[in-house]
């Protein structure tokens, strides 16, 4: 006996028109070996016919609705796009410390030209001046026993410590700034751009120098220590903090002058300058290690230059940058 199913299909497609099902179809579907489907026994070939015959009726017979478009709440990539405010669409590209840099592509020539003072030393001439000093000096014997000559290594474990002062004296002179409601006298922005400036090299050293986990794991554990001290001594004593950046980046602006000096030994491969770095100092496309070397040395040198000047203007009780840049432009002289 057949199933209901069965019959009507049977029914169904035994009413179409030739066109519809032709006579070839069904003498297509006579022969083949014997099975039993749908309650009856029937040749594989109509089994096949019935099963297409099945799907072709349940597309035919889905509901007028189902072809409309499902909607429904967007992705949510896209929903926090839609929502996203105006003053964040226009990205915030890290700018960087030099004035100048963005004029023009800046080659191994102009470059090595930049009068940064290698040899720049401040002598100190105060107990807390040379105990800065000391402290430096004290910190990189450690580091020179560790890294010896494993200059990218060594790169990496600088910058980490270095990008702390900054974002650590501008949190600081932001709260007091708040505390005493009185205005910084320019100062954080500054600060902020130094630390952004230092955490560029770090990102670009880490796209040459890949370190280990457990050279990652040692360059975290100082740089937290670091940063306790450091912002301890900072709330303490502004003058001395910044003074012990001068000094370290005294030492930093040596250990890139040993890293070129490396590079044209032969002992460090010149590597093509990554992309980071070629968008950031404006490099020429075809810059290499050598010449980001030469970038950061530079940068390390006006962030020396900087620090020693703070720790200056602390000690002179002139702390405001305001009091001392030259309006005769005719603009007002706004205090920030």
């Amino acid at each position: 006996m057949l199933t209901t199913s069965a019959q009507s299909l049977l029914l169904r497609h035994a009413s179409r028109p030739a066109a519809t099902c032709p006579a070839a179809c069904l003498r297509q579907a006579i022969g083949g070996t014997q099975t039993r489907a749908f309650g009856i026994k029937t040749t594989l070939r109509v089994q096949e016919y019935i099963s297409k015959a099945i799907k072709s009726d349940k597309t035919q017979e889905k509901p007028a609705h189902a072809d409309m478009q499902v909607t429904g709440p967007k992705p949510v990539v896209d929903t926090i796009f839609a929502n996203m405010p105006p003053e964040l669409r226009v990205p915030m590209f890290p700018e960087p410390i030099r004035d100048g840099i963005k004029d023009h592509k800046w080659g191994t020539s102009d470059l090595e030209a930049l009068d940064i003072g290698i040899t720049k030393h401040r002598i100190p001439d105060r107990i807390s001046d040379k105990i800065a000093l000391w402290a430096v000096k004290s910190a990189r014997r450690p580091t020179d026993i560790f890294f010896r000559n494993k200059y990218l290594h060594r790169s990496v474990m600088l910058e980490v410590v270095a990008a702390v002062p900054g974002m650590v004296g501008a949190l600081i002179r932001h709260i007091r700034s708040l505390q005493g409601m009185r205005h910084d006298g320019g100062w954080i922005g500054h600060l902020l751009h130094e630390a952004e400036n230092e955490r560029m090299h770090l990102m670009t050293w880490m796209e040459i120098g890949k370190p280990v986990l457990w050279e990652r794991a040692l360059i975290a554990t100082v740089q937290t220590g670091f940063f306790a001290v450091f912002s301890l001594l900072y709330m303490v004593s502004p003058r001395t903090a910044h003074r012990v950046v001068g000094y370290l980046e005294e030492e930093a602006v040596t250990s890139y002058t040993h890293f070129i000096k490396e590079i044209d030994a032969g002992r460090i491969e010149n590597v093509p300058a990554p992309d980071v770095a070629i968008a950031y100092w404006n490099l020429e496309p075809n810059s290499t290690l050598r010449d980001v070397v030469l970038a950061v040395r530079a940068d390390e040198a006006l962030h020396r230059d900087t620090n020693h000047h703070f720790s200056d203007r602390i000690e002179a009780r002139r702390e405001s940058l305001f009091e001392d840049l030259d309006h005769s432009d005719g603009k007002p002289k706004i205090k920030y």
